[in-house]
């Protein structure tokens, strides 16, 4: 059985699913959609993922689309080691965390919605910009504040090494890197994001370390 992974260096969504398919230990081929140059709009494209979106994961010819349920397959797929804590609870909680980047962080600075801002919106480099520091800023901050709020023993978000909510957190803290955004507030998340990229599944996942990252 072979998995390959359509996605983009640049994707924080693909980055997700490097991180995910590293911690399990799933050997994995890439091909790069390079959204740059707008290769998500092609036809050809557009028959494997009719919205034009990467990544779509390819396991044993079937193929797979959206990554919080690439995501929740992988988990059900490759149990060990899990990436969500074994209480319902604890799950419930974890993937909470994990949608508040999914659902109200991550789509509104998509790159197609950045480009819509500069091009069709009329605000240029400077308003995609403020508008990527604006919501992922915000964002992050109240992240921060639910997740501060539960006491922990180790850097990791939940428990003693890092999980789905990682796995979610380090491609959008990389992603407030590069827009500059201010995150200076977000201790908790700076620490299990600095614990998560120190260990070698999250450094190979990371988007300069991509076959298609640009210099």
């Amino acid at each position: 059985m072979t998995t390959t992974l359509y996605g983009y260096w640049r994707s924080s969504a693909a980055y997700r699913l490097r991180i995910a398919l590293n911690l399990k230990g799933v050997a994995y081929e890439q091909v790069s959609i390079n959204l740059k140059d707008g290769e998500q709009n092609g036809e050809d494209w557009r028959q494997i993922q009719p919205q034009g979106l990467v990544p779509v994961l390819e396991h044993d010819g079937q193929r797979l689309l959206q990554s919080p349920a690439i995501l929740e397959w992988i988990e059900e797929t490759w149990p060990q080691p899990a990436l969500l804590p074994s209480s319902a609870q604890a799950r419930c909680l974890v993937r909470g965390w994990a949608s508040v980047i999914a659902c109200d962080i991550h789509p509104v600075q998509n790159l197609r919605i950045l480009k819509a801002i500069a091009g069709d919106l009329g605000q240029g480099p400077e308003g995609m910009k403020a508008w990527a520091q604006r919501w992922i800023g915000s964002g992050l901050q109240s992240l921060e504040t639910i997740v501060a709020a539960h006491p922990r023993t180790t850097p990791f978000l939940h428990g003693d090494k890092p999980g789905l909510a990682e796995v979610y957190l380090v491609p959008q803290m990389y992603n407030a890197r590069r827009w500059g955004a201010d995150i200076s507030n977000c201790p908790t998340l700076l620490a299990a994001d600095e614990a998560a990229r120190a260990l070698p599944a999250f450094r190979d996942a990371e988007p300069e370390n991509q076959p298609d990252a640009e210099g």
